[in-house]
């Protein structure tokens, strides 16, 4: 998430043009993507909490060798590095979840995860900027690493590996690619993937140039748009738990389309209602509240579409079509903010949240029982 603040640091630094510095955004997410994909089965068989172990480890390594970043090829080569981190990462954390609690508890769990991410965001990215105007854009990335040292730490002396069965099945990439084909032909999952896909391209083509307008249009300063990040952290942190733990009551599917419905709406009024720098806090304290409302309920409600020793790789598939989705967004991002400024990016993003909303409404089915209860 640091990306999109830093770009034009970034762009200044090693005379990246404005058009192509989406593909930074790209390339870290083709690289989960990937990575996901590959690393699902191998954790549904060796279990999630050593992938996550691993994963943390190499992506604390990746982000220090930003340090070494001269030029676009090197920072470009560290972001897929990174990438590959995330991408070990990303799937697993959720099929945790889905391994370590029962079904009526896992719209809270996802939200207290949510809620980390959030205030990572909180302090996170106001230090990255902060950081990155003092030393170079290369200080946020080693800062990160040492805090992923101290994630890998915590993992490893306090994560317990959950009580499910894991599969013992020969992993090959023909076996793996068969599953994924199998998932895929499910109606649940394949609405689910192109849920995913969708979500993560329309906030790519809207935030990327976020930052990139706000000090184009309005003049906005570094500290002023990490206050703006403060307030959407402020929002993850009280909207993502609250959320969960109420679709733990209700049902997930309306909220999920109630919250798309209102971030569609958000998105398209963006360029109007910003019109001077303070209305971009409490208008991004909604919009990132309408965010966390909608990603806690539906990872809980994917979580049911499979069984526990498959949980791993679909988890990891949608993650990998979700990266796909914001690395593509990532890369009209720029296109289209030099062609039709942000408003087109606007105009975009609200037009596929939007569709997100339909897919949810009428093509995803909410399980009639609080089933597939596994370790509390």
């Amino acid at each position: 998430m640091i990306i999109s603040p830093i770009l034009p640091e970034i762009g200044r630094a090693l005379n990246i043009a404005e058009s192509i510095q989406g593909t930074l955004v790209t390339a870290y997410a083709v690289a989960v993507g990937i990575f996901a994909l590959l690393i699902g089965p191998v954790s549904d068989r060796i279990g999630r909490r050593k992938v996550l172990i691993m994963g943390t480890g190499f992506m604390a390594i990746s982000l220090a060798l930003h340090a070494f970043a001269t030029n676009y090829a090197s920072l470009l080569a560290l972001r897929c590095l990174a990438g590959i981190g995330g991408g070990i990462l990303s799937g697993s954390t959720v099929a945790y979840v889905g391994d370590y609690f029962s079904y009526n508890k896992r719209g809270w769990a996802n939200g207290w995860i949510m809620s980390g991410l959030a205030f990572g965001q909180i302090i996170g990215i106001p230090a990255g900027i902060f950081f990155a105007g003092l030393y170079g854009f290369r200080a946020p990335f080693m800062i990160f690493s040492v805090v992923c040292v101290f994630s890998f730490v915590l993992l490893l002396f306090y994560l317990p590996q959950p009580k499910v069965s894991l599969s013992k099945k020969r992993i090959t990439i023909l076996t793996a690619l068969k599953k994924y084909r199998i998932m895929l032909m499910k109606k649940e999952i394949a609405i689910s993937a192109s849920v995913y896909f969708l979500m993560f391209f329309s906030l790519s083509v809207f935030f990327v140039y976020l930052p990139t307008w706000l000090k184009g249009s309005l003049d906005a300063t570094d500290n002023q748009i990490s206050l703006m990040f403060m307030f959407g952290g402020v929002a993850n942190v009280i909207a993502g738990p609250n959320a969960g733990k109420l679709s733990d009551r209700i049902g997930r599917r309306n909220i999920i389309v109630l919250a798309n419905s209102g971030l569609a709406l958000l998105i398209l009024s963006t360029t109007f209602i910003i019109d001077q720098v303070w209305i971009a806090y409490p208008y991004f304290l909604f919009l990132m509240s309408c965010i966390a409302t909608r990603i806690s309920p539906f990872q809980a409600l994917i979580t049911t579409y499979v069984s526990a020793k498959r949980r791993g790789s679909f988890l990891s598939l949608l993650v990998a079509i979700g990266q796909v989705g914001y690395g593509l967004g990532g890369t009209i991002s720029g296109p289209a903010y030099v062609m039709g400024g942000f408003l087109l990016n606007t105009v975009l993003a609200a037009v596929f949240v939007a569709l997100t909303a339909i897919l949810v409404k009428y093509y995803l089915t909410e399980p009639e029982r609080l089933q597939q209860a596994t370790v509390e």
